[in-house]
């Protein structure tokens, strides 16, 4: 009995802790927080409080008052966290796969599937919606990078359905903060064991491609591709 409540008196501390470093983190980008959700608290209190003394019966209404003043607290704090969140990882290498690696259960992210020069790079989620490549960096260069990656899909799993998205701010991109939120509305279109034969089939190709032999050292000189080879880019 001794070990259990330690083990949820420690449980306790550590969302405080977490709680705490949230709320300081939050500060640092909205800075009118504290001011928010104590309006947010004490004017649910107050109506509830004033509800109460007009129908006779303060103290229920206070008791369910501080209670829905806590709720609506803790939603708007929510909120306003993940906005400052948001907006701090905008624009931020590697933002997009932080998002889809919280995106929720019945997803497998990979991250960087695809990438170049410039660092631009397409991730790959995998669903009930299907296959979706989504892709941060220059808008323009990022397209050849998803066609690429779309015809790899289309070679391993043409009968699953493949979407792309763009992060960024603009016509035809998605917000990062929106994000989750367009994957969650795609349709969906698998069930559980075609989404895990879909992830086994993309896993063995890209153990194919990892495992592919490649010759070491240099060309010898003289030596020519034979017709059917791989060809340049």
């Amino acid at each position: 009995m001794a070990r259990k409540d330690n083990a949820a008196d420690a449980a306790n501390a550590g969302r405080l802790k977490q709680i705490a470093l949230t709320y300081k983190m939050t500060r640092k980008a909205d800075k009118m927080i504290g001011l928010v959700l104590a309006a947010v608290g004490i004017g649910t209190l107050g109506v509830f409080l004033a509800i109460g003394f007009l129908i006779g019966h303060p103290v229920y209404l206070g008791i369910l008052g501080l209670l829905l003043a806590f709720l609506a607290t803790a939603i708007v704090f929510g909120r306003r966290a993940e906005r400052a969140a948001f907006g701090q990882m905008e624009g931020q290498p590697g933002a997009a796969a932080a998002v889809l690696d919280n995106i929720g259960r019945g997803w497998t992210t990979t991250p960087a599937v695809a990438m170049n020069r410039s660092q631009d790079v397409v991730h790959r989620a995998v669903g009930k919606a299907g296959i979706v490549l989504v892709a941060e960096g220059n808008p323009n260069r990022v397209k050849s990078l998803l066609a690429a990656e779309k015809k790899k899909m289309n070679r391993v799993v043409a009968d699953v359905p493949v979407h792309d998205i763009i992060v960024g701010n603009g016509e035809g991109l998605v917000e990062l903060k929106k994000l989750r939120t367009t994957m969650l509305k795609l349709p969906r279109v698998l069930t559980g064991p075609q989404v895990t034969a879909t992830n086994d089939r993309l896993r063995a190709m890209g153990d194919l491609l990892s495992n592919m032999p490649l010759p070491k050292g240099p060309m010898p000189r003289g030596m020519k591709l034979p017709k059917g080879g791989p060809k340049g880019r």
